[in-house]
């Protein structure tokens, strides 16, 4: 307990995040140093490290989503040692010791993720033990992020506007951060913090990676630039089925997963349209992921706001055909890559778990209620000593 009433009395902290996304495919590790300035916080990258999974754990991950009881506990703590081998190397290769460390922020693993929908409570579960993480390194870890907002009456999702707010916040402009990650979100960052707003617009590179392992039997996870979509032809019945989906019409604050755009909904695209060119429902995907995400835009953020820039980040973000179909249909708004500001687009997510993390052990509210739909503003995370 001496170690952490001495972490929250500091004014400046360097934390490390810890994040696997929806894509499964490895653990993004960022240092930060987080400094209080007065009443505003100053971030400082300063080292990520990405920790690829290999086959043989992607495949439990991807098990563990409609595994077993067992196969998700004995799943919790081997993530937890791949957390902790991933935040040590990490540690390591920026020139730093355990010591230098104040604490982790761990997202976890999502295993599943239910919404709050129709007045019934949602919930949401993230593996990948804390204590093992904390053993292993002996650093103190903030984990768990998502489930006090939602025993608030949230999404749990999207997190991380908070520090899209402390980042990207200019006075008389409006931007949107884009994350495409497995999942695409925005955040809509203003001069004030309650005018934020954020949610899911729905697949990032999620059906495109699920079917690129199907069509290559898990030999490869990803298309790379988006070549093998770019040479295929649209199929129109297919995009517009897509479109159709009932998720489009929902009202933000809302959020979605693999559970909606994942594995399941590919295996059945495949398998009704078996004798379609994988290049050809590559390229279906992708244009209706791009699509997805310029209605979001086109619904919910245009009609209230004159935007001045578009920063995107994630792993999707390198998805050079992605990125091309998104510049057209988003035309004139201006398009940049979050490394224009100095974050690798890969980092991103774990550097806001940390802002967290920060937030956590100062005592301060992490969600932002205008885009998870809580009741109100709360400290997120729980704390492994």
């Amino acid at each position: 307990m001496k170690r952490l009433l001495e972490i929250s009395k500091k004014t400046s902290r360097l934390l490390l995040g810890l994040m696997s996304g929806t894509a499964h495919d490895g653990v993004d590790a960022t240092i930060a140093e987080i400094r209080a300035r007065g009443q505003e916080i100053e971030i400082k990258f300063v080292y990520h490290f990405q920790y690829p999974f290999d086959d043989t754990l992607r495949a439990k991950i991807s098990k563990a989503f409609s595994g077993t009881t067992e196969d998700i506990c004995r799943l919790n703590f081997e993530l937890g040692e791949v957390f902790a081998k991933a935040a040590l190397i990490c540690i390591k290769k920026a020139g730093l010791s355990s010591g230098d460390i104040d604490a982790i922020a761990s997202h976890g693993q999502t295993i599943y993720h239910i919404p709050p929908e129709d007045g019934k409570a949602g919930s949401t579960l993230q593996i990948g033990e804390a204590s093992v993480i904390a053993e292993r390194t002996g650093i103190m870890v903030i984990s768990d992020f998502r489930t006090r907002d939602m025993a608030a009456g949230g999404h749990g999702a999207p997190l991380v506007p908070l520090t899209d707010y402390i980042m990207f916040r200019k006075e008389g402009k409006v931007r949107v951060v884009n994350n495409i990650g497995g999942i695409a979100n925005i955040t809509v960052v203003t001069d004030k913090i309650d005018d934020v707003i954020a949610f899911d617009t729905g697949p990032g590179v999620s059906l495109i990676n699920e079917a690129v392992r199907i069509f290559t039997e898990g030999e490869i996870s990803f298309d790379r630039d988006g070549m093998q979509a770019e040479k295929g032809v649209v199929i129109n019945k297919l995009l517009d089925e897509l479109l159709g989906h009932a998720y489009f019409k929902k009202l933000p604050p809302k959020s979605t997963g693999r559970e909606t755009f994942g594995k399941s909904l590919v295996a059945n695209i495949i398998e009704r349209y078996k004798d379609a060119e994988p290049e050809n429902i590559l390229a279906t995907l992708t244009n209706f992921t791009a699509l997805s995400i310029q209605k979001g835009y086109r619904d919910f953020v245009f009609p209230k706001f004159k935007v001045d820039e578009i920063i995107l980040c994630g792993g999707g973000s390198k998805n050079r055909f992605l990125v091309k179909l998104l510049s057209g249909l988003l035309s004139p708004t201006e398009i940049n890559p979050i490394e224009k500001y100095g974050i690798p687009s890969q980092a991103k997510e774990a550097l806001s778990f940390a802002v967290l993390a920060n937030e956590t052990l100062s005592g301060r509210a992490g969600n932002i209620p205008g885009a998870t739909g809580a009741e109100k503003r709360v400290v997120l995370g729980k704390i492994t000593l």
